[in-house]
């Protein structure tokens, strides 16, 4: 006899995962009125991207993923044809040509949806072929993962371009990339970043770099924000200073405070037993993810699974890395806390595949 499925079950919900979300939902929401100085409208707009994002969810939760592999072509072609026209086309702010501007009605940055479109696409490409790939199959992977990753470094977007590149990369290593490929790659990191170096990072990128390795260098310059970020995240302490009572962010020491900085700012005002409180979160989120991955039934299910939940854990890595100096600063944020609209609906969506992995699985044993 087949149990009565529930709500969350019949609209393909995964409660755990829905449930760690909407705690990072709120928990970013509780932090951005500190960060943004008690800005109505900052709240606002973030409150209706998460309620925009839980919509995009829902409604991908519902597709099954042997959809997602049909239509994942001609997605990833759609993808490829927006940046191209960022590059032509695109809307200029801050020294980058990141978005496409269609005014009085929207301003959205294509390379956000190449954060999904690229696992999905190889993901389908691997699962239809014997694995680990061959050197053949190996190469058009690549290919397909380069294209999108030289359209949005040339925009600039150094942060986006490595997580399109790690979301991609991710399938291959989950799809069984042998090992001395790996070692071939390692090996060739170090003239691969000379050449970089030299080549394709813009000055602004080069003096990051430098600012990492030495941001007492320049104090008042380009170190300002790791050494302000660095002593938002000390003097919190253990307990921390209590809400609204941060100063580094409050006094407009912080730049970016809530943004890419958020997290120095919850460090301030919660100490380390708040920072602590959120990594946990993460932690259970990842491991809900890996959990998916492993009782995904088929194979395209589980490399992208497998790809979105490791790629949400170095977004996680890579912000708390670079806002507390251990990484060079190359502008990921926070998943769910930082302020931004288009990368929290991304976000939300990637979180609907893996509920329509999880879900439609036991859709079908129940049938």
């Amino acid at each position: 006899m087949r149990r009565r499925s529930t709500l969350l079950q019949r609209l393909h919900i995964d409660g755990p995962l829905l449930l760690l979300l909407l705690t990072l939902g709120a928990v970013g929401l509780f932090i951005l009125w500190s960060a943004g100085g008690k800005h109505w409208g900052l709240l606002f707009k973030q409150a209706t991207s998460f309620g925009i994002g839980l919509l995009a969810m829902t409604v991908i939760a519902q597709i099954e993923p042997r959809l997602m592999a049909r239509w994942a072509p001609l997605a990833y072609g759609m993808g490829v044809l927006l940046l191209l026209a960022v590059e032509f086309f695109g809307y200029t702010a801050m020294g980058a040509t990141r978005w496409i501007n269609i005014p009085g009605v929207i301003r959205f940055q294509p390379s956000e949806f190449m954060k999904l479109l690229m696992p999905i696409t190889i993901a389908w490409y691997l699962s239809g072929r014997s694995l680990p790939p061959s050197f053949k199959h190996l190469a058009i992977a690549l290919a397909l993962i380069g294209v999108p990753f030289v359209l949005i470094l040339k925009q600039p977007d150094l942060g986006t371009a490595m997580l399109v590149l790690a979301s991609g990369a991710f399938v291959l290593y989950i799809g069984g990339l042998r090992w001395w490929w790996i070692g071939g790659v390692i090996a060739a990191a170090v003239p691969t970043a000379v050449a970089m170096w030299y080549f394709v990072l813009h000055d602004y990128q080069k003096q990051r770099v430098l600012t990492f390795l030495d941001p007492e260098s320049d104090p008042l310059g380009t170190g300002w924000n790791i050494i302000q970020s660095k002593a938002a995240i000390g003097s919190g302490g253990v307990f921390g200073k209590g809400w609204l009572f941060g100063t580094q962010s409050h006094l407009d020491f912080l730049p970016e405070s809530h943004t890419d900085f958020i997290i120095a700012v919850l460090s301030e005002e919660f100490g380390m037993v708040g920072v602590c409180l959120l990594l946990l979160v993460y932690l259970l989120l990842i491991a809900r993810g890996l959990v998916i991955t492993v009782q995904a039934q088929t194979l395209f299910g589980k490399l992208l699974a497998g790809s979105i939940t490791l790629t949400f854990f170095v977004y996680v890595f890579v912000n708390i890395g670079m806002v507390s100096g251990l990484l060079p600063v190359v502008g990921v944020p926070l998943p769910f806390i930082s302020y931004g609209g288009t990368s929290l609906v991304t976000l939300m969506s990637g979180f609907g595949i893996l509920m329509a992995i999880h879900t439609h699985r036991k859709w079908i044993a129940q049938v």
